[in-house]
């Protein structure tokens, strides 16, 4: 797939790996259609892609939990650029408390965000794309594939987009669309700064060794080589591929394991 001229709408885009394959996809000559809730900050990413790459960008400010503000991101998108040829699905958010000590408006929250904002997106777009014989992007996770400790919320929005975004592509067999789930392992950002605590309020702080992660520039360009070849599903790291294989044939292993990495993360909240 050759991305020149090619639009892209990108949400989550303000930082991270939104931001990243923002310039990714810029620098390979696509031009881009950023949402975020920071708009300010938006803009100053996409006056820099018009000047650094000599594509087309456009910022909209977009809340993915208000319906309104999808539609009206998508409408924008293809009132300014004229079609849709990819939507990445990438705003989200997770959180670091145990189910039983947390208030539910944090699941609440994770699924307005990492699944309703999909599904909003996906909806609107979904047109535009079947004309194109576009693709729809899942920035998922491999807590879409296991179960993790403190994370029950993020895991179930993760499932929930993943079964979502299978469905569709069955859906779709024979109009051309294309339907690519793309999981990252540990990725450095700010995702588990802003992650909910039980209350329902960012945390503020990581609890994990970011130096030891993927950078959001190796997630962002191995989700655009993956897009260019139609792929299905991107399992980044060999962590991750076990991770599945595990879960598949041995899961009570997997559990084992998973427990014991949980316990090592920074003030633990199993042990």
């Amino acid at each position: 797939m050759d991305l020149k001229n090619k639009v892209v709408l990108i949400t989550g885009a303000s930082s991270g790996i939104g931001k990243s394959l923002a310039e990714e996809f810029a620098s390979r000559g696509a031009n881009v259609v950023l949402g975020a809730r920071q708009y300010v900050k938006l803009c100053e990413i996409s006056d820099d892609i018009i000047k650094k790459y000599g594509v087309k960008s456009l910022a909209i400010q977009l809340d993915v939990t208000n319906e309104e503000d999808c539609q009206n991101f998508i409408n924008q998108a293809v009132y300014s650029m004229g079609s849709i040829d990819v939507l990445v699905n990438n705003a989200g958010i997770s959180m670091r408390a145990l189910f039983n000590d947390l208030d539910l408006e944090v699941l609440k929250q994770i699924m307005d965000i990492n699944f309703w904002g999909t599904v909003y997106c996906t909806k609107y777009a979904l047109p535009e794309l079947l004309k194109s014989k576009g693709s729809v992007i899942g920035v998922s996770s491999i807590a879409g594939y296991k179960g993790l400790p403190g994370r029950t919320g993020y895991s179930a929005s993760k499932f929930a987009m993943n079964g979502f975004l299978e469905s569709l592509r069955v859906e779709n067999l024979k109009t051309g669309l294309h339907v690519m789930t793309a999981c990252p392992g540990f990725t450095a950002s700010n995702i588990r700064n802003v992650a909910l605590n039980k209350n329902a309020v960012s945390q503020g702080e990581t609890s994990m060794d970011e130096g030891k992660m993927m950078t959001s520039e190796e997630v962002a360009k191995i989700i655009v080589n993956g897009l260019q070849k139609r792929k299905r599903d991107l399992i980044m790291t060999g962590q991750g591929k076990l991770t599945v294989f595990l879960q598949k044939f041995l899961p009570s292993v997997l559990d084992k394991l998973v427990y014991n990495v949980f316990a090592k993360e920074k003030d633990p909240l199993i042990k």
